[in-house]
């Protein structure tokens, strides 16, 4: 073989260097390519009760990976020589446009999570085009993230009270605050077991013990940025300062029925999802009383565990009830490919929440943008891959269930 001097101006090239980064956390989240890049990022980043409130479930998490499991050995079975020049990902909820089939779920302490908490992921929701659900148990007001993001198709999730006046004010305050729906969550009767806080010892706020102080110095941003900003604190009720269980215990319903639906109903104008739904029966008891759309869901294994896996029961209902509300369903999404499967089996939209959390934790407002754009690229693939070009052309065929 003929040796040649190399060119230099080809090996200038080669050799570049790249700019030194001042903000390597920043850097490593653009580099991040999948959700679990990013959930590995939060678990440098946040302390180990903070992390596992958000990465853990009840008992043994046997429904938590149980429904990872069943989207990672689902089968896709892909159509070939079909234009996929250009991918729509829209899709329209509740009567108007969405930019993806997801939306951003209701999750409590978010600023526990980061400081900037729920207006961050807020704005990055707003940016997107999809809806965000800010939860009861926020710890941003519901005023305040109507500020933080004026043009976001803003959700509001409540329980059922114990004391029904204190629900009514939330809901007062949400419709002045121009939020368009209603989430109510039901399958929260009692605080199930959430054994990773019971052995973190996790309280709201966090307390700072030997344990946590420990802790507390491998994680000096996090505690910095807690310490250095307003009290974290339920911000759509007082102030509390005991485990999450407890407040679910002390707050919450146990003996609420159908039948209070209608007590919502007439102080609700906007538009009704229920979420929680985890049988047939009770999903075509909330269609005959004309709820907008439910939301199969098993909170995300963190109530009863070994509870059914919302993708098993998809088909069915849909089947029963998909001409009467809209059907959306969660729990275990970490990928785009999970997405656009459950809109195959006949879901309307997906709801997304620990995936955008590890976003949060990981890299603030950025690292939610972030997320959402991992999930868009993935659905986009995954859509081209599987040969349609819009979601209305999935149908049960292109996905088999094991």
């Amino acid at each position: 073989m003929k040796r040649q001097f190399p060119d230099m101006v080809a090996l200038r090239s080669l050799l570049a260097p790249r700019a030194p980064r001042l903000d390597m956390w920043k850097a490593r989240v653009e580099r991040a390519q999948t959700v679990g890049d990013l959930r590995t990022l939060a678990r440098i980043r946040t302390p180990r009760a903070v992390f596992d409130y958000t990465d853990g479930a009840a008992d043994s998490e046997v429904t938590l990976a149980r429904s990872r499991e069943l989207f990672g050995s689902l089968s896709f079975h892909p159509r070939v020589l079909k234009d996929v020049g250009d991918i729509d990902t829209s899709i329209e909820l509740l009567g108007a446009s969405s930019a993806l089939p997801f939306a951003f779920a209701p999750t409590g302490f978010t600023r526990m999570m980061r400081a900037d908490g729920e207006p961050a992921v807020a704005r990055a929701a707003e940016r997107a085009g999809i809806a965000y659900a800010l939860s009861t148990m926020g710890t941003t007001s519901i005023e305040e993230v109507a500020l933080a993001a004026p043009r976001l198709r803003r959700w509001f999730q409540l329980y059922l009270w114990r004391d029904r006046e204190a629900g009514l004010d939330f809901l007062r305050r949400a419709q002045a605050s121009g939020y368009e729906a209603l989430v109510l969550t039901v399958d929260v009767p009692v605080a199930g077991n959430r054994l990773r806080d019971v052995y973190n010892g996790l309280t709201i706020p966090p307390q700072i013990t030997a344990r946590t102080f420990i802790d507390g110095a491998m994680h000096p941003g996090w505690w910095f940025d807690l310490l250095t900003t307003p009290a974290l604190e339920f911000a759509s009720m007082n102030s509390y300062g005991g485990t999450v269980g407890a407040l679910i215990n002390q707050m919450f319903d146990p003996s609420a029925t159908i039948d209070d639906l209608a007590f919502l109903r007439e102080h609700w104008s906007g538009k009704l999802i229920v979420k929680g739904i985890q049988r047939l029966e009770d999903a075509v008891s909330l269609a005959d009383i004309g709820v907008d759309a439910i939301v199969l869901s098993n909170h995300g294994g963190r109530q009863l565990d070994r509870a059914t896996v919302p993708l098993r029961l998809l088909g069915t209902v849909v089947e029963e009830l998909g001409s009467q509300m809209e059907i959306y369903i969660d729990g275990g999404v970490t990928h785009g490919a999970d997405v656009v499967a459950a809109i195959a089996l006949g879901a309307k939209a997906v709801l997304v929440g620990r995936a955008y959390l590890y976003g949060l934790m990981a890299g603030g407002e950025a690292g939610v943008d972030r997320v959402i754009e991992i999930l868009t690229s993935q659905i986009r693939r995954t859509m081209a891959l599987l040969g349609v070009r819009t979601l209305a052309e999935l149908d049960p065929s292109y996905v088999t269930l094991p």
